[in-house]
């Protein structure tokens, strides 16, 4: 899985799996402990309805153990602070058209909201993957989230309105073909 090796630094952050960073990297907390508090209401509205519904610790550490199985989850960290921000969480599948594809999912804390850090997060991300075998990333937004759907059309993206449904909307920038 080439994400679960993804590293980059943005001028304001660091982005890296979130299980390979060190003290260095940031000031270390339990995963658990930064889920849950990234994960509010506000934030959760826009994600996956299983995703929603507040956490403890318990579901927390469940959520991140789901996460951990399904794909890649990379930490957003804040440079200047040292503070976990974000999360980018990513999905990797092979196309025989396309080849390798990223799907691209994030959420950052409200405390960094409207600051720019998601576009920066985005095309940090971009910059990574021209680097490796990424022919495409695809990302999914809630109808109703129009901040994402723009910092993706500011990105690139390309918006697949026969994709997705009633209340998702995908988004795609290809990278290059194999």
């Amino acid at each position: 899985m080439i994400t679960k090796s993804c590293r980059f630094e943005t001028k304001r952050l660091l982005v890296a799996e979130w299980h390979s960073l060190s003290a260095g990297d940031w000031r270390p907390k339990e995963l658990a402990q930064v889920v849950s508090g990234m994960l509010t209401p506000s934030v959760e509205q826009s994600l996956p309805e299983g995703w929603q519904g507040g956490y403890t610790s318990e579901r927390a550490a469940a959520w991140i153990n789901e996460r951990d199985q399904e794909g890649a989850t990379l930490l957003v960290v804040e440079q200047s602070t040292r503070l976990p921000i974000g999360m980018m969480i990513l999905f990797e599948s092979d196309d025989e058209a396309l080849g390798h594809i990223v799907r691209l999912g994030y959420l950052l804390s409200e405390t960094v909201w409207g600051r720019g850090i998601a576009t920066e997060l985005v095309q940090g991300f971009i910059g990574w993957c021209r680097g490796v075998a990424i022919a495409s990333i695809v990302g999914g937004v809630e109808r109703g989230n129009i901040t994402s759907q723009r910092v993706l059309e500011k990105s690139g993206f390309v918006c697949d309105s026969s994709a997705g449904d009633a209340g998702e909307l995908f988004f795609e920038l290809r990278l290059n073909a194999i």
